[in-house]
């Protein structure tokens, strides 16, 4: 496995470093599927440029990134090609968090599974996880990351959307390792960044609350215990995102930043095309129903949390990662870099495959989409031979894939869940073999 993962390593980053060279960066640049208004970096460039002269970045409408980052940024363009190598070199830490975070998971499942089988069916034989069959998780993981094309786009396109999905992985990283506060420290960086993730201080407060207690059976998600593990958790979140904040408001000399970073977040004055479903909708809105359906729209995006926190409070990692993926399909500004993230993270729940049900066609709506995105975009804005209800019409197919490819993936895990405990056979009381149907 060694091998295959070095190998993986090597041919992602070589496959990066020979597109560098080509022009295809500056394609891909332009692509409203691989940058938002957010995430541009000839945005990022314009903010360099109105800091060297002296003029604040968020005076107008061009710059919409944080303080923090536009710093690092600067940093980064000091050196020679710096901006094309420093996405690159995120790529590669990515990557060896991700293999850290894999090995960590199986043990993780392993130990779960432990805690629960005196409980599951006599008859779970071939869905039991065994240490063989998550040996070579790292390497599918890997594999995904270096060779999806989603996140090889963006990391040619410099899409600033880089640091946040690695703040989201080092969440990732330092819940597994149980580094509560650490944990909770990116928690606030990915919320620093993109706003949504303030939502993911639900799963990391069930992992260390659970995390907390010696056995499932003294676990009671609404005592005072648990509510106090919840509460810190949060307010350690808040803590660090202040502090933050108010780092920001020390370098730019004001909180102006706040409207031109989340305020354009929530507020989606851009109306820019993507792969999301806003961009559409809202220019087709008259203006005295905007602010309503923007309150709809925003509260879609995180809504799916307390349902969600109900029905997986005793599988915190899962539950993240749900929260993760609908994050990217009801986002105000999504992009292929969060396709990307949430692709990456994937198999680490192929012992649910089995029980999918819909990944061919997901597969080919992804296939199809990715290809004519762009061939509608050029059909409707330079031949003149479409109109935006085309280019709309495919990213809401890009966006139905996403929602089934989460839906099947959630299916997949509470039917193995419910096999796990009531076995793999079902028969009716007369002795008949039935099947089990989600209704």
């Amino acid at each position: 496995m060694a091998i295959t993962v070095g190998l993986l390593f090597v041919v992602g980053v070589v496959v990066r470093l020979i597109l560098l060279q080509t022009d295809l960066p500056q394609w891909v640049a332009n692509k409203n599927e691989v940058i938002t208004p957010l995430t541009a970096w000839e945005r990022v460039q314009e903010g360099l440029a109105l800091k060297k002269n002296m003029i604040s970045p968020y005076d107008g409408d061009i710059f919409h990134e944080t303080p923090i980052l536009l710093k690092i940024m600067e940093v980064v363009n000091n050196f020679p090609n710096g901006s094309k190598y420093f996405f690159v070199i995120l790529d590669v830490w990515m990557g060896l968090l991700l293999l850290s975070i894999t090995n960590k998971f199986a043990g993780y499942k392993l130990t779960q599974q432990a805690e629960g089988v005196k409980k599951y069916s006599v008859d779970v034989e071939k869905i039991i996880l065994r240490s063989k069959d998550l040996k070579h998780l790292g390497s599918y993981v890997i594999a995904v990351h270096f060779l999806n094309p989603y996140t090889i786009s963006t990391c040619l396109a410099r899409s600033t959307a880089s640091v946040s999905n690695l703040a989201i992985i080092y969440l990732f990283y330092y819940m597994l390792h149980n580094k509560l506060i650490l944990c909770t420290f990116f928690i606030a960086v990915a919320t620093y960044q993109s706003f949504y993730p303030f939502i993911l201080c639900a799963p990391v407060a069930l992992y260390f609350y659970s995390h907390q207690t010696s056995s499932k059976s003294d676990r009671s998600y609404n005592s005072s215990k648990a509510i106090f593990s919840y509460t810190r958790t949060c307010l350690l979140s808040i803590g660090w995102l202040m502090a933050l904040l108010g780092l920001s408001c020390v370098m730019e000399g004001s909180w102006s930043f706040l409207y031109s970073t989340y305020g354009f977040i929530l507020t989606v004055p851009d109306l820019s095309p993507n792969v999301g479903v806003f961009w559409y909708f809202f220019t087709e809105m008259f203006e005295h129903f905007r602010v309503f359906f923007i309150c709809v729209f925003q509260i879609n995006a995180v809504v799916y949390t307390v349902p969600l926190a109900v029905k997986l409070r005793k599988n915190p990692v899962f539950f993240l990662y749900m929260l993760i993926f609908l994050t990217s399909i009801f986002k105000s500004y999504p992009s292929y870099s969060d396709v990307g993230l949430c692709l990456t993270l994937l198999p680490l729940w192929k012992h649910t495959f089995s029980y999918m049900r819909n990944s061919f066609v997901v597969a080919c709506m992804y296939i199809c989409c990715t290809v004519f995105a762009p061939v509608l975009w050029h059909l409707w804005i330079y031949a003149g031979s479409a109109n935006a209800n085309f280019y709309f019409a495919i990213t809401l197919v890009f966006s139905t894939a996403q929602i089934f490819l989460v839906t099947d993936l959630l299916f997949a895990f509470l039917r193995r869940e419910y096999d796990l405990y009531n076995g793999t056979t079902h028969k009716l009381e007369n002795g008949e073999t039935t099947q089990i149907i989600l209704e």
